[in-house]
């Protein structure tokens, strides 16, 4: 399958190293935080790509949920056992849980319906930050902390009517931002289309931390180096 590159199994263990999670970052989600970065010291594997990992091993079924409950670093082994149930956690060697995960309905194994789903949902989410949420932050008058970005991947669900589709494309229907002080919830609505019709619906959470009043100068010039970062990497 297409994401070979990007981890290495041995038996039902699944490690990604700063090299494969920085290359699907940027080919694959066009994902430009540096917190990806191959170098970067606050270094993780995007969450996006442990969605795409488990859809790539169990199947892609009707209704998915996903709670991420913490950040991949280097060096972490994570174990992705042959049979789970209904409900899974994805831990590592000493039973941390990163990612927890439910599931109804069918599934779907066919490679080419999940790629299309994978390829389409990440791309979704790389274009959120400069498209989505500079938008959102200058509409509420806060932006987060310019020299320390943090915007933490907090859950993510979808519910398919119908697995008959080969390929699919995501289309934001709804974004909404909620401010307690320094903390920001979002929310982002999707529709998923196949052929021009909707075969589904999906939400996406974040937590945005550490914001502050807007400041447009410095919000300006947090997007245009995120920009140089897609142009240039």
């Amino acid at each position: 399958m297409f994401l070979e590159p990007f981890f290495t199994q041995t038996d039902e263990t699944v490690t990604i190293s700063p090299f494969q999670a920085s290359e699907f970052a940027k080919r694959v989600a066009e994902d430009f935080n540096p917190i990806h970065d191959e170098s970067a010291k606050r270094f993780c594997v995007p969450g996006d790509l442990l969605f795409a990992l488990v859809l790539s091993h169990y199947g892609l079924s009707q209704k998915m949920q996903f709670k991420f409950e913490g950040m991949v670093g280097e060096g972490v082994c994570l174990n992705f056992p042959v049979e789970v149930g209904d409900s899974f956690p994805i831990c590592d060697s000493r039973d941390k849980t990163y990612l927890s995960v439910s599931r109804q309905g069918d599934v779907s194994r066919c490679e080419t319906q999940i790629e299309s789903f994978v390829r389409s949902y990440v791309s979704f989410s790389g274009l959120n930050f400069i498209h989505v949420l500079v938008p959102m932050m200058r509409e509420h008058g806060v932006m987060i902390n310019p020299d320390r970005p943090l915007v933490i991947y907090e859950s993510m669900a979808f519910d398919l009517t119908t697995l008959d589709f080969d390929q699919v494309a995501l289309e934001l229907s709804d974004a909404r931002l909620s401010v307690d002080g320094k903390r920001g919830d979002v929310t982002l609505e999707f529709a998923l289309i196949s052929d021009g019709k909707q075969v589904g619906t999906g939400v996406k959470t974040l937590v945005m931390s550490g914001l502050r009043a807007l400041d447009e100068a410095a919000l300006d010039g947090m997007a245009q180096f995120y920009e140089e970062r897609r142009a240039t990497l």
